[in-house]
């Protein structure tokens, strides 16, 4: 099951070659080495100082700005790039601009990762401002769920809280965080989800499930951090839960041909 969906992803990037621009800030020969692979996925098309970029590589198509940020979220709300990967633009700029051209307040995030044994599945909230609230984690794992369902993956959700059901009592916080979890897992199933509360353990949820839902913002930014820093794991992008395809990326942990995969798979979604 495992590869199997990772196999979903890449065969629809495959079957898709969506126009996938990419933002470049700092760029290297690792960079333009990754980003090459992804031709078996993708037209790719990279966004920002063309006598940089030129210098690395001459023979990838360049989209010259001296304001990549700006210049990376108009081509794709012109629809002159079917998907857009932040790719190594700092996220405060161009998550901004992105907000601004949508007119919008904030942005839900959903990351694909890999464990070190390989193992991919979702997480989210991952933005260190989302899923503070119950009600406002539950409208994501809901969005979350409905966006996974673009790939034809049906997503089965593991709820996690603060501590072991047996903590209950040892602190305010963790009894909350707990009832929380409860909360939250309860009423996705009450709207037709497959989700349970796993507590604190992540490691029982990996081997179940293939969404998994950290306690808050914080927490899923540093499951992230974590795994794919320090870890052994791996991540694939963060694509915004919206009808546009934008895949956020981290510039500390450079796999651009995973984000990219990952664009134009969803590029195909979008096209049907």
């Amino acid at each position: 099951m495992d590869q199997i969906m990772i196999d979903t992803i890449r065969n629809r990037a495959m079957e898709c070659r969506a126009r996938v621009g990419v933002g470049i800030d700092t760029i290297n020969e690792f960079i333009v080495s990754d980003i090459k692979r992804a031709h078996a996925f993708a037209d790719v098309v990279l966004i920002g100082d063309a006598e940089q970029i030129s210098a690395i590589s001459t023979d990838l198509a360049i989209i010259h700005s001296d304001k990549p940020e700006e210049e990376l979220v108009r081509q794709l709300i012109d629809k002159k790039i079917d998907a857009a990967v932040r790719g190594t633009l700092s996220a405060t700029k161009t998550l901004g601009y992105l907000k601004s051209a949508l007119r919008i307040t904030g942005l839900r995030r959903l990351a694909l990762l890999t464990a070190a044994d390989g193992t991919p599945f979702f997480l989210a909230p991952v933005g260190i401002d989302e899923g503070s609230s119950p009600s406002d984690k539950i409208d994501l794992v809901c969005e979350g769920v409905s966006y996974i369902a673009r790939f034809g993956i049906t997503a089965k959700v593991a709820v996690l809280s603060g501590g072991r059901f047996e903590d209950a009592g040892r602190s305010e916080i963790v009894d909350q965080s707990l009832a929380d979890g409860e909360l939250v897992a309860g009423r996705l199933c009450s709207l037709g989800i497959d989700a349970e509360h796993y507590g604190i353990l992540i490691e029982d949820a990996i081997r179940d499930a293939n969404f998994i839902v950290a306690p808050d913002g914080i927490t899923g930014n540093l499951i992230f951090r974590t795994l794919t820093f320090l870890g052994g794991g791996d991540g694939f992008g963060a694509p915004v839960l919206m009808d546009l395809v934008f895949v956020d990326t981290s510039r500390v942990k450079t796999n651009l041909s995973n984000a990219i995969m990952l664009a134009s798979a969803l590029a195909w979604t979008a096209d049907r």
